[in-house]
């Protein structure tokens, strides 16, 4: 922590390296925890001349880089113009004795609440901050930046920061020193808006609550579908006792089942809003808000699709390690010299398997594209076209390989009778139902006459020369028809 992580240089918001000016502000920090010494570190190394107040300066001499000076606080607030407050909300009251020396400075407040402070108070912890100093700029800022991204580099972590003050100078001013520290401000607006932004970092898992109770809910159903045939009905109807199958077998069944399901559920709403927009002959209709979220949840869908077939993957890898595996090779070898056979080979069987197999891998290396293209650091790099080439043309062609890696898979499994257990069919004919459905629809939207009216609508073209748009307006729909 002694020596600056990167060169006494400022670095621009788009990672490259720009000449520190000759005269550079001094930054205060009031604070010394793990944020308050990340914070010093970056400082110093983009180039800023950094005072750090502290209760206690002697004990937290050696935590903080040597170029960084460490006093007081009442002496670090003295020259600073710019004072970053790394401090909890309780601990802002213990400031209220440096009013007179803080007045018309600028205050940078990078606390965060818990959930339940953020539930309790009404107020931002900035607009708290600005109410117990009426004479100082409050402005919003850092508090969506881990202490871990401050010291590595903006190259590993989130780029942004929301800033947000009621001060236009003051706001100006953090924005440069954003930059100048190597990542991009994002300029939220008045300080009313620091509630909004104390938000942000306490939200966990944003817009994947529907996708995870989706995915569950299909690893469920077909893991208690695959239970009865595969392990239940054996046991009912022979009294063999195949629950050994339940940890791995079992397991290895359903997950390429909810994989593929996810899969044919990413490209599902894309074909019903096109045949939606075919019916209605304009696309300046809303579509129905159950349609718009599934849109929302795509890419969810798609990485969890990506995550159940990279599992599927590994289990299969693991069957031939399992003890199980090896006395039924065992005793098929026992079987094989019993019945005097010196040599088994089923041609069909044999290019089922290779087709099966190379189909299979094709389809998880297409998912593993789609699932790291869909990574913002990637995305960035990729222009539209680029990317709905990869999002949308490779994505319809992942499914296309899973759909042909499951019918190979089930070969003639779905007209032998003795498939049908307690008169349930096999799994994978119940996966195929949607992936087809969709295969069909893609392939009418690529016949000529379909294909032209499609583009027409999506270029501005209606049916009927008006378009009427649904808004809602206080939970109500209220509709206006505008003439083009």
């Amino acid at each position: 922590m002694d020596k600056p992580l990167i060169s006494h240089h400022l670095v621009d918001s788009d990672g490259s390296l720009a000449e520190a000016p000759s005269e550079v502000p001094k930054v205060g920090i009031l604070g010394s925890g793990d944020f308050a010494r990340s914070l010093a570190t970056r400082l110093v190394g983009s180039g800023f001349s950094v005072v750090v107040g502290s209760r206690n300066p002697k004990r937290m001499a050696g935590l903080f880089p040597s170029a960084a000076q460490l006093t007081f606080q009442e002496e670090a607030v003295g020259s600073p113009e710019v004072i970053f407050v790394a401090m909890f909300r309780e601990h802002y009251s213990t400031l209220c004795g440096l009013s007179d020396q803080l007045s018309g400075k600028i205050l940078v407040d990078v606390s965060n609440p818990t959930e339940q402070e953020h539930l309790q108070h009404h107020e931002s912890n900035a607009e708290y901050l600005a109410s117990l100093f009426p004479t100082c700029a409050v402005v919003k800022a850092f508090n969506v930046i881990s202490a871990w991204t401050l010291q590595s580099g903006p190259r590993d972590g989130n780029r942004q920061v929301p800033i947000c003050s009621d001060q236009p100078e003051a706001k100006r001013t953090v924005l440069e020193m954003v930059r100048a520290m190597g990542f991009t401000p994002v300029d939220m607006g008045s300080l009313a808006s620091a509630r909004e932004v104390e938000a942000m970092p306490l939200r966990l898992f944003l817009g994947w609550k529907v996708p995870a109770l989706l995915a569950l809910g299909l690893f469920i159903f077909f893991y208690a579908y695959n239970f009865v045939r595969d392990v239940l009905e054996p046991y009912v109807q022979e009294g063999k006792n195949k629950f050994y199958k339940l940890p791995v077998l079992v397991v290895n069944t359903t997950l390429p089942c909810v994989a593929y399901v996810l899969l044919s559920l990413v490209y599902l709403p894309g074909v019903l809003a096109a045949a939606l927009q075919l019916r209605r002959g304009t696309k300046y209709q809303r579509f129905p808000d159950w349609l718009d979220h599934w849109l929302q949840h795509r890419k969810q869908m798609g990485l969890l699709s990506f995550f159940c077939a990279a599992l599927h993957a590994v289990y299969s890898l693991c069957l031939p390690l399992r003890r199980s595996h090896r006395y039924e090779l065992v005793n098929l070898a026992i079987k094989q010299v019993l019945t005097n056979k010196s040599h088994i080979w089923n041609e069909e069987e044999v290019w089922r398997m290779e087709i099966y197999l190379s189909l299979g891998v094709l389809a998880l290396g297409m998912l593993s594209l789609l699932a790291v293209t869909s990574l913002p650091s990637i995305a960035n790099s990729l222009n539209w076209r680029e990317f709905s080439f990869v999002q949308s043309t490779l994505g319809f062609v992942a499914l296309v390989l899973s759909t042909l890696h499951t019918l190979t898979y089930g070969w003639t499994r779905a007209f032998e009778e003795s498939r049908y257990k307690f008169f349930l069919p096999p799994t994978f004919t119940l996966t195929l139902l949607v992936p087809c459905v969709i295969i069909l629809a893609k392939g009418l939207f690529l016949l000529p006459c379909v294909s032209r009216r499609l583009t027409k609508i999506r270029r501005g073209w209606e049916k009927d020369g008006s378009v009427r748009f649904t808004l809602p307006v206080d939970h109500t729909l209220a509709q206006k028809t505008s003439h083009v």
